[in-house]
């Protein structure tokens, strides 16, 4: 055996170097195995540890049911041989010899990727070799607990184009115990998954007729929808912003001068010829809130100035990428925009995070990560503008008094980042919110303000978006709360349950008082029996169930009862109208103020102004210039 075929020490490689990835990893390998062990003509593609576990593809025959017990009942056997993980290096043609005498195409595809010279590592165990950079356990009978979880169907490399291939998810941990909670969780996530309660609570449907990924929201779900966007209008207009509206379609020439032609091209769906102009359906708002900005030459007296729009973008999206509200081909962004000069980028950053916070908190979601983002690899502008972005930031960060982490080389191609993660009722991540500076798009359309000193400097832009996707929001917000949702949001808030027919009719008197104040009220008069008519209504997870008999109508009175089964005691309809009234309120974000920044400042605290600029001056992010904005 040559010195460089030698048994070498686990070395970092793809996957993440901390116990619980080095075995589902390993893990990975011994599924492929019992799976190669099966089905002897079943070719391997790839097969990572993910968050959650692990998965492989395979290209092989579609798998049945039955066929996880049997893929279980081979990965304990090799586990319980106790194999040994046996890392090699070899040369790229030795490399690529070794799989096609294998017949491993999709190996062999991979290998000629690297580049010659490029020394390959594989793993072995038993007869299984693997192409991988590890890191894995030592030995097979080091994978404690594991699962196989589901079946799907997976593009090589994602390409639609390429083989479909059969992929199997798996999950593993380092005792029974957890794995039995993981499992749990899992059924949990399946009872909320927002496309089952979607149809139980007819919220919203897809129609193939329309299209994939395009949402028809019905009267509950539009309602539910309506008053969230409500309140992100409403708290907008509170703290200083503008509402404005654009077209859904627009001259390529706009997108070509923002840069998304040349960024997005694979996400835009296609265009159209009008009067000898080619247009193109909206990818994004930005570009059109940068026309509004240029319509007119602004002062620095002017700025901030704060855009606010639920404008709805279209973006292509893959057909095996489509999920749910979570991933749609049409959707509305909860976008903000704001034009400001160099000295307000803290103060205004800061106000963008404390609102963002102070939203989700509304919503339920009190568990929040933040992550700063730097310059990545790929970047426009100039390095020093982008240091100096990124200090700001970082004072903005560490004025927070809350922890934050680096994600370093992880921010947009035209600016650092501030990223929000929320976690939901059973700790899933999900980002939604996010604020941006920008420096890319005032450049390419040659944004100007009139400074203090009658110069022309360019402005900084800041991309900012409280709840994100409208529809992916609404997705996380009906799996938090399992459908459940909040008094003021529910569709219908109360219905009235008549024990006979006898009492219908003040059954409607009850609804009619109800909607009298403003109140989601509906009437349940059928000839079903009481039981039945409290289950329908708890199915469709309506907050009030109201009862009312013979003697609930002499009295004039009502007893509600909860969702969750609690029985109120009975009592008289005006005081559960002025009770359901108060409860039902929309709520309001406690302060205008950030935490930590002293009242009374018209910028939302008196943090000092970035060094080396002067008010209405920009230093380094500037580029002055003579004349007015270009037009289109």
């Amino acid at each position: 055996m040559k010195d460089k075929d030698q048994i070498r020490p686990r070395e970092k490689g793809d996957v993440p170097d901390d116990p619980l990835s080095r075995m589902r990893h390993s893990a990975s390998h011994v599924m492929a195995d019992a799976v190669r062990r099966l089905r002897p003509n079943a070719k391997v593609a790839i097969g990572p540890s993910i968050e959650t576990g692990f998965y492989y593809d395979f290209d092989t025959e579609p798998f049945e049911p039955g066929d996880v017990e049997r893929i279980e009942a081979e990965m304990r056997k090799i586990i319980a041989e106790n194999l040994p993980f046996e890392r090699r290096v070899v040369s790229r043609d030795e490399a690529l010899k070794l799989f096609r005498s294998r017949g491993e195409k999709y190996k062999v595809e991979i290998i000629e990727s690297i580049p010659e010279g490029d020394e390959v590592s594989y793993f072995q165990h038993g007869d299984f070799i693997d192409l991988c950079r590890g890191p894995h356990v030592e030995r097979t009978g080091d994978i404690k607990a594991f699962k196989v979880l589901s079946f799907a169907g997976a593009y090589w490399r994602g390409d639609e184009r390429n083989a479909q291939l059969q992929r199997i998810y798996g999950t593993a941990f380092g005792s029974e115990q957890e794995l039995k909670d993981h499992l749990a969780r899992i059924e949990e996530a399946k009872r909320r998954d927002h496309r089952l309660l979607g149809k139980q609570l007819d919220l919203y449907s897809m129609d193939e007729l329309v299209g994939p990924g395009f949402v028809l929201w019905h009267p509950k779900g539009a309602f539910v929808r309506f008053q969230v966007e409500d309140l992100i209008r409403r708290e907008n207009l509170r703290r200083g912003y503008e509402l404005v509206y654009s077209p859904h379609v627009a001259r390529e020439q706009l997108l070509e001068t923002s840069g998304h032609l040349a960024h997005y091209k694979e996400n835009l769906f296609g265009g159209m010829e009008l009067d000898g102009q080619r247009y193109l359906v909206k990818p994004m708002n930005c570009p059109f809130h940068v026309a509004i900005y240029r319509s007119q030459l602004r002062s620095y007296r002017d700025l901030p100035l704060r855009y606010s729009e639920l404008g709805t973008v279209y973006r292509y999206e893959r057909s095996g990428a489509l999920h749910g509200l979570l991933r749609v081909r049409g959707f509305t962004q909860d976008d903000g925009h704001l034009f400001i000069r160099e000295d307000q980028i803290g103060d205004e950053v800061a106000r963008c995070v404390h609102f963002a916070l102070d939203m989700l908190n509304l919503f339920g979601f009190k568990d929040v990560d933040l992550f700063l983002s730097t310059r990545p690899e790929s970047f426009m502008g100039d390095a020093a503008v982008w240091d100096h972005a990124e200090q700001a930031l970082k004072g903005v960060m560490d004025g927070l008094g809350r922890p934050y982490k680096m994600d370093e080389g992880g921010g947009a191609f035209y600016g650092p980042k501030i990223d929000l993660k929320i976690k939901d009722a059973i700790g899933r991540e999900w980002q939604c919110s996010t604020v941006q500076l920008d420096f890319q798009l005032p450049l390419n359309f040659d944004l100007e303000y009139v400074a203090s000193d009658g110069s022309r400097q360019r402005p900084v832009m800041v991309h900012r978006a409280l709840l994100g996707s409208i529809e992916r929001f609404m997705a996380v917000l009906i799996e938090h709360h399992a459908g459940a949702f909040p008094l003021w949001l529910a569709p219908v808030q109360a219905r009235v349950l008549s024990v006979s027919e006898k009492a219908a009719d003040y059954a409607t008197e009850v609804v009619e008082r109800l909607r009298f104040e403003g109140l989601r009220a509906e009437a349940d008069t059928t000839a079903d029996k009481l039981g039945a008519k409290v289950r329908r209504a708890q199915m469709e997870k309506i907050p009030y169930m109201v009862v009312v008999g013979e003697k609930d109508m002499a009295a004039h009175v009502v007893s509600p009862r909860t969702r969750e089964g609690q029985q109120q005691p009975a009592e008289p309809l005006d005081d559960f109208v002025r009770r359901l009234a108060e409860e039902s309120a929309m709520p309001q974000l406690p302060s205008l103020q950030p935490a930590g920044y002293p009242a009374g400042s018209p910028a939302a605290g008196s943090r000092p102004p970035v060094p080396g600029a002067a008010a209405g001056q920009s230093s380094q992010f500037s580029q002055p210039s003579a004349g007015p904005p270009t037009k289109a």
